[in-house]
């Protein structure tokens, strides 16, 4: 059982023990209800606390039971509430560390609640793409008022208990031991005759509170139009506030069994545990020793650099910041303080916490320096040549044990490890940039790289507040080895009929943060230009269109120099369609025999997305990601895909492959067959209409 039953004082104590947040498993809810039930029987109890054991109250739902018979087998959590509501001894709920979603609204269902400080508090369900299923829409706004629960349950944010202390949420807040506080306050509380309080029986008392929620209906509506869920919460609680609590609890359930079906939700959760399951390595158990991170060295002061260097920064790690010259290195401790000083203007940072980090660096123009790290990451150029020097070097003064890191993000981490009598410790850590915004990381796995590396690796991207995917050694691994497929059409619709502005602006509309164009121009035109070069020496017979390079030919190579596929005013970053681009494109067409044709927004939306789906499936045949979900949380968290559309594998999944594969049949026999060799996997899986997920 999940739970710990114990008396003291003539208190029962109901304590969830279901590690590691106290997740509202069948067991657990069989263990609550099973637990006041003894209580009601035994005349010694006079009153009931429930508590969570370790480092939670309780999390909510119990994820390892979703979409399995358990989440639905009675007692459901319906049925807790009702059990705790229903009580005729008093139920305090004694709240740390965690009280959100269905441990939230458990809380809500008793009579009373004492918090200790510090405890976040949240009604999450939002992020998920549904809400709040066991009370919270109803109970909430009767507990703390209805602008406060609103604002709480729309945006799923947690709130630290001591904000709530005043709310009406909480009877008390603990001094000293939450648990003994809980229990004389049951006590105190077994002495006053009944009925005990309930929040159900609480009135929603707000100025105006039919103009206020139609004004916040309108508000989240703007703010969520590719999410139902925000808006069907505002219902929820305007039913309840409208119609009593009975009508909104039982309209709260119907919108819950809506929205649950709906494929934003579907796509939100899959994020949800495909983000969980990218921790997870098959052949690297979770009990694997890891290596002691306590020193950090990067290589190179640049953009890149520094941002890297400002991940260890802000978790309180020291890091030794090496560059060659000492003007290089003056500009990259001045970029980073610059970053923390935007982070002060905008009150998410201290003066005292911005001093703290910056004292955290240790400059130098010496390898010797690095001596004592334990891991070393290196942000220098993109070039073969120049990582072998790097590694050449850190391998004569890196200590044993130190863990080797490359930020390369196309070249073959093997051979940078063979420039090292220590290919074990190498393994390849490419951050996107903003490096210190970005939340992806891609772990690159050499063929040697040690267990114990890799799942050091993974630990610490946790620290770090990244999410880590491992990928295998390839050509771009797996981020980059796809995003140049779907450059690759968009160059060819280029050809075809498309401009620049409405490529980016269907694929904007489908839901990505940036289009193909705008991105290169924000990356810099010039880094996929050296990538094709080298393309073109080691891979002579694959076909590209040549736009790109003209362009890069001619130095637009995008804002850094104020022109690309578009122009940019000085000092602004709004992207200008160019009319000298329009005709260089136009002229590329004529010169090459292409008639060109309109191209509708469906077809360029096909040809982007489906040359991601296409390169995903052979990346995942080959082993290079281990399962779908990876190459998903990849494209959600360091290229824009949308979230609710769960990326491209998803996505695809939700489109039908068969679907997918033949339209990409359709695409491989009208132009540029070459680019749409369909992945056999993919054409496999469509045929016995099975999904990547």
């Amino acid at each position: 059982m999940a739970v710990d039953y114990s008396i003291r004082d003539g208190v029962a104590v109901i304590t969830l023990n279901n590690p590691p947040v106290n997740g509202l498993g069948l067991s657990t809810r069989t263990g609550i209800v099973e637990g006041v039930a003894r209580a009601a029987q035994d005349p010694a109890i006079t009153a009931i606390v429930i508590t969570g054991a370790g480092k939670a109250f309780s999390g909510g739902a119990d994820i390892t039971e979703f979409n399995t018979p358990a989440a639905l087998q009675e007692p459901s959590l319906d049925t807790v509430i009702k059990t705790v509501e229903q009580s005729t001894k008093p139920v305090v709920v004694a709240i740390h560390s965690v009280a959100m979603g269905g441990g939230l609204e458990l809380a809500l269902s008793a009579h009373y609640r004492i918090a200790a400080p510090g405890a976040q508090i949240a009604l999450p369900e939002v992020k998920l793409g549904i809400l709040p299923g066991a009370g919270g829409t109803q109970r909430l706004p009767r507990a703390i008022g209805l602008e406060a629960a609103l604002n709480m349950i729309v945006s799923g944010a947690p709130v630290l208990s001591d904000k709530l202390a005043t709310s009406g949420l909480f009877d008390a807040m603990a001094k000293s031991d939450l648990l003994d506080e809980a229990i004389a306050f049951a006590r105190k509380a077994a002495d006053k005759p009944g009925p005990h309080p309930l929040v159900r029986d609480r009135k929603i008392e707000h100025p105006n509170a039919e103009g206020f929620l139609q004004f916040s209906r309108n508000t989240v509506a703007a703010m969520s139009k590719n999410y139902p869920a925000p808006v069907k919460c505002v219902d929820a609680i305007a039913m309840g506030v409208k119609q009593g609590f009975d009508v909104g609890l039982a309209f709260e359930r119907a919108c819950f069994v809506e929205l649950v079906q709906t494929p934003e939700s579907h796509a939100l959760r899959h994020a949800f545990f495909g983000e969980r399951a990218a921790s997870k390595i098959p052949d690297v158990p979770s009990g694997t020793a890891v290596r002691e991170i306590a020193e950090v060295a990067v290589i190179g002061a640049g953009t890149m650099g520094g941002g890297i260097a400002m991940n260890f920064l802000n978790a309180g790690i020291p890091v030794t910041l090496l560059e060659m010259k000492q003007d290089a290195l003056d500009r990259g401790l001045a970029t980073i303080r610059k970053n923390y000083e935007v982070q002060l203007k905008k009150g998410k940072l201290t003066a005292e916490k911005l001093e703290a980090r910056m004292a955290l660096i240790r400059p130098t123009l010496s390898y010797d320096d690095l001596a004592k790290a334990d891991l070393i990451i290196e942000a220098v150029f993109e070039e073969l040549g120049v990582k072998e020097q790097v590694f050449k070097r850190l391998d004569e003064v890196a200590k044993a044990g130190a863990i080797l890191a490359s930020n390369t993000s196309t070249l073959d981490l093997n051979k940078i490890a063979a420039f090292t009598k220590r290919p074990q410790d190498v393994v390849g850590m490419h951050f996107f940039s903003p490096a210190n915004v970005m939340k992806l990381l891609e772990v690159v796995r050499g063929k040697d790289t040690a267990k114990d590396v890799l799942a050091t690796v993974m630990q610490l991207a946790k620290k770090i507040r990244k999410t880590a995917v491992v990928s295998g050694v390839c050509d771009g691994f797996i981020g980059n080895r796809m995003i140049e497929q779907y450059i690759r059409q968009a160059l060819y619709m280029l050809e075809e009929g498309a401009l620049p502005a409405q490529i980016d602006r269907a694929i904007e509309k489908f839901g990505f943060a940036m289009g193909p164009f705008r991105m290169s121009d924000l990356a810099g035109n010039d880094i996929g230009w050296a990538i094709r070069k080298r393309r073109y020496q080691e891979q002579p017979d694959l076909k590209y269109s040549q736009i790109a390079d003209r362009l890069c030919e001619s130095g637009r190579f995008g804002q850094k120099t104020g022109a690309g596929w578009y122009d940019y005013k000085p000092g602004e970053r709004a992207a200008l369609p160019s009319a000298l681009v329009d005709d260089m494109i136009l002229a590329y067409s004529n010169e090459a025999g292409i008639t060109r044709r309109k191209i509708r927004d469906e077809e360029i939306v096909e040809r982007l997305v489906y040359a991601l789906v296409n390169e995903g499936a052979k990346i995942l045949a080959e082993g290079i990601a281990s399962k779908a979900s990876d190459i998903d949380m990849v494209y959600l968290t360091g290229y824009g895909f949308p979230l609710w559309r769960g990326g491209p594998m998803f996505y695809a999944d939700t489109v039908g492959l068969y679907n997918v594969a033949r339209a990409i049949r359709g695409y491989a026999r009208e132009a540029n067959g070459d680019a749409w060799q369909i992945a056999p996997s993919l054409a496999a899986l469509a045929d016995e209409h099975g999904t990547f997920n």
